[in-house]
């Protein structure tokens, strides 16, 4: 199978209405799936038109396995989460603003990438990590909640409870190194990234953008009205993106 930079389908509008045809009967029968509300479905199914009529199949493909990777951690010990007061709302449902803050970043890029020419691998390697990033902050965020024994502020590494913004553990950290790599691995099995240094790169750059994160969830969250979750998620993803895209002109044969 062809790296997906070198595979990017020809763009026309017969491809961009196969693409919404596609999306409107997978979201029709996807509707009742526990995963996302009615109206994040609709908005996903514009995400996924976006995703195969930039990239194709493999382009969509990468977002479906980052959101059922990441409602299945959602679901983890999800009893006692909930009994905690640290579930997810809505029993873990996704709507549009959890759509767009996870994925806001890979659908830019997955639209520029068909105009970039020589340059498409570098936009799919920040579209890569971008995803790896988020799903690097669901493991850990939701392993966390459920099994951190000791939970610290990133800022200060004092103690602070479980799900406190900008807080960390071992066990969450480590889930986070998982979910990057587990991302990086489909992007990889996709032909989205190409070489072993390309893959090492966007796992490592997931975690440190997840740490990112919880640094700004612990400094500047509660002092910025508008800097919501789903705002710092896009900050999340926009910081993987760029740091990939960085480094991969620095490291031989990442791109």
């Amino acid at each position: 199978m062809l790296p997906l930079s070198l595979a990017l389908p020809a763009q026309g509008a017969s491809q961009w209405l196969t693409a919404l045809a596609l999306n409107a009967v997978l979201i029709a029968l996807a509707q009742r799936a526990p995963l996302l509300t009615p109206a994040g479905w609709v908005h996903a199914g514009i995400l996924g038109t976006v995703l195969w009529g930039s990239l194709g199949w493999r382009g969509w493909l990468a977002v479906v396995a980052y959101l059922a990777l990441g409602s299945a951690v959602t679901k983890v010990g999800f009893k006692a989460k909930q009994a905690s007061g640290l579930a997810e709302a809505r029993g873990g449902r996704r709507g549009p603003e959890n759509v767009w803050g996870s994925a806001l970043v890979a659908a830019i890029l997955a639209g520029l990438t068909p105009l970039a020419g020589a340059r498409a691998a570098l936009l799919l390697m920040g579209f890569a990590a971008s995803l790896a990033a988020k799903l690097a902050d669901t493991f850990g965020s939701e392993i966390g909640k459920r099994w951190g024994r000791r939970t610290v502020l990133i800022t200060t590494l004092r103690p602070v409870p479980r799900g406190t913004e900008g807080a960390i553990s071992l066990e969450g950290t480590a889930a986070s190194v998982l979910g990057s790599a587990l991302m990086a691995a489909v992007m990889a099995g996709l032909g989205v990234i190409e070489t072993p240094q390309a893959l090492a790169l966007v796992t490592a750059v997931g975690v440190v953008a997840t740490l990112v994160e919880s640094l700004i969830g612990a400094s500047l969250q509660s002092r910025l009205p508008w800097l919501t979750n789903e705002a710092v998620n896009a900050l999340q993803t926009l910081v993987a993106a760029l740091l990939a895209m960085g480094l991969a002109q620095r490291v031989p044969g990442a791109l």
